[in-house]
């Protein structure tokens, strides 16, 4: 009696947590369900994931916004207390453990089945091709006919190949949009994904994490003064753990009451102070370089965090997700990701000398305009080029 009683008071808090403040609030809008796919079907979507999604996509625009006014980067260059954007990638990192954790959540609830390779690979392929596919199109007539995106000149036949197939980790090429090397990253994890789930399935969350961690720390420590070389044309091994922590974490789900109960957002509170400490005291130059290793320190504090979610904690945050701003910019946020940094570059490099002077005043600017224009952008786009993949499906992946 006592164990029916905590659950239903935990199913309470949770609803209430996701609960807006509005009565024509659609709650089915929250908890939709999902399939092995990371998309709508069988299973339970996570409320909050959506809103988590829009926020780092948001962080990755202010970002850049940072990074186009301030030169000299890995240096902050900057004023201190802007300090706090200068690290894009971290926003990166918990998009794949995001990622892992989502595209999980189905898997987990059936013993760790896919459900079929073919179909996963399809129905991803379909999801995210087209609106890329569209971003590279517009991305690279703003290089080529506005303002570069690369030092080396405006993409050429070999950008359209490369970027085109989505090999930019593994070949060279002038590149149309510095954004563009994290999908590469995606589409590699999910080749990837149906291998992980059977190791999942078959040898277990620690044979798992283990073996995946022991090999890339490995390569890692060998590399030339154990700092592996990254880039934009560059695979990043570092990453398959990332989105592994992810993977593993989903199992929250389908684990047993005490393990639910665990207070997983302190214990990811307490996973990533060591690490916000070393970047602190080590600074931003430092932790630029070094980001084959702080990408494996901080992933295990954002699959806990995610975990807590899952949970139903924090309440407070889980409100503040369930808003629909927070949903709305969560629906959009892949097409924000994909096409801010053309409209970035371009306020900073075209319109705000002609207004502003460089610097502080540059990044106000580009801040007041540039956000609003890539967010309003975006939106657009989205209803062109993404939510109508998102809404249905052709028939050949169902």
């Amino acid at each position: 009696m006592d164990r029916d009683r905590a659950e239903r008071k935990g199913r309470t808090i949770l609803l209430d947590a996701i609960r807006p403040n509005s009565r024509n609030t659609d709650v089915a809008v929250l908890v939709r369900p999902l399939d092995g796919t990371g998309e709508a079907d069988t299973g339970s979507h996570v409320p909050g994931l959506d809103g988590l999604r829009g926020l780092a996509a948001l962080y990755v625009v202010l970002f850049h916004c940072w990074l186009l006014a301030f030169p000299g980067f890995p240096r902050n260059s900057g004023p201190l207390w802007l300090g706090w954007l200068m690290y894009g990638r971290l926003a990166v990192v918990f998009f794949l453990v995001l990622s892992g954790f989502s595209l999980a959540l189905s898997p987990a609830r059936n013993g760790w089945q896919q459900g079929g390779v073919a179909r996963f690979l399809r129905r991803r392929a379909w999801r995210i091709l087209p609106p890329y596919w569209a971003a590279l199109v517009l991305s690279v007539a703003v290089a080529h006919f506005v303002v570069r995106a690369s030092h080396h000149g405006p993409p050429d036949y070999r950008t359209v190949a490369v970027y085109g197939l989505m090999l930019q980790d593994l070949f060279t090429a002038r590149t149309p949009n510095g954004a563009f090397w994290s999908i590469a990253v995606e589409v590699e994890l999910y080749l990837l994904f149906p291998l992980l789930l059977f190791v999942r399935r078959r040898l277990g969350a620690v044979a798992l994490v283990g073996g995946v961690t022991l090999l890339v720390v490995a390569g890692g420590a060998l590399a030339e003064g154990a700092s592996p070389v990254e880039g934009d044309n560059w695979l990043a091994p570092n990453l398959v753990p990332v989105f592994v922590a992810g993977l593993v974490g989903a199992g929250v789900v389908v684990a047993r009451e005490k393990v639910r109960r665990m207070p997983w957002h302190w214990l990811a509170a307490s996973a990533v102070v060591p690490v916000m400490a070393l970047v602190a005291v080590k600074g931003s130059v430092w932790t630029v370089h070094h980001y084959f290793w702080v990408d494996l320190a901080v992933a295990p504090a954002m699959a806990m965090f995610l975990a807590g979610i899952a949970t139903g904690r924090p309440a407070f945050l889980l409100r503040l997700l369930a808003t629909r701003p927070m949903r709305g910019l969560g629906n959009f946020s892949y097409s924000l990701y994909l096409i801010h940094l053309p409209i970035v570059m371009v306020v900073v490099r075209k319109i705000a000398p002609d207004h502003v002077s460089a610097g502080l005043p540059t990044f106000s600017f580009t801040v007041a305009v540039g956000l609003p224009a890539s967010l309003l952008s975006a939106w657009v786009f989205a209803e062109l080029f993404e939510m109508p993949f998102k809404r249905r499906r052709s028939r050949r992946t169902e």
